[in-house]
């Protein structure tokens, strides 16, 4: 069998990267066969662009503040993107709502991390909310992306119990260690060819991806 060539990734970030951290270390150890071709940021002072470029990755920032609108700024990632010769778009804390322009474009090569059990709590807050509903569980999905906001099918999802006394910020340091791991592993998915999106929803290896996902580590085939 011929040996895949690495694919090539861009990651969208607008903070700190730490899930692009995730990847840059998936890469290098040859977890995720993958090279990170770009990493582009809406924020010029994300910090994120710092370790790609420690990383020696290409790192830009397109700032959205520079645009009439959301569809020119989605242009001019696409732009970038194309240029790169991207295969896969990651989105990483990413804090711009994309439009159809961008979407559309990426269809069933965008893949998006957000810290809830979706389809709970999509949106911001996340952690918070799922306190103030009494949950026992918290957790974070990685999902494709679909113009619904965070609606797009669910691929795989890490839970973690919650626990007396905990807050926003000591749930999102338990969830966030369980970021790094479920993320790299959908992307190497995809790029075994193994993962996929049509108009049924999410497969891997030819089966339909149960509504919340594969649950992690239980259901990891």
């Amino acid at each position: 069998m011929t040996e895949r060539a690495p694919a090539r990734l861009a990651v969208l970030i607008s903070g700190r990267g730490s899930n692009l951290q995730a990847f840059i270390d998936a890469s290098a150890s040859g977890a995720l066969n993958a090279v990170i071709a770009v990493v582009i940021s809406n924020n010029p002072d994300a910090a994120g662009l710092h370790k790609a470029r420690e990383a020696g990755i290409a790192a830009l920032c397109i700032d959205h503040r520079a645009f009439a609108s959301r569809e020119a700024f989605d242009a001019a990632l696409l732009e970038q993107l194309r240029s790169h010769r991207v295969e896969l778009v990651i989105l990483a804390g990413f804090m711009r709502i994309l439009t159809s322009t961008f979407i559309d474009a990426f269809a069933g090569r965008l893949l998006n991390i957000h810290p809830s059990l979706l389809p709970k709590y999509p949106g911001l807050h996340t952690h918070q909310r799922a306190l103030d509903a009494g949950d026992t569980q918290a957790g974070v999905t990685v999902h494709f992306v679909t113009p619904e906001l965070d609606g797009g099918p669910p691929v795989i999802q890490a839970r973690v119990p919650v626990q007396p006394g905990d807050t926003a910020d000591s749930l999102a340091a338990r969830v966030i260690r369980l970021e790094h791991l479920i993320y790299p592993l959908a992307a190497q998915w995809y790029v075994q060819g193994r993962l996929q999106l049509n108009d049924q929803g999410a497969y891997l290896d030819g089966k339909q991806i149960p509504a919340t996902g594969i649950q992690y580590p239980r259901d990891v085939p």
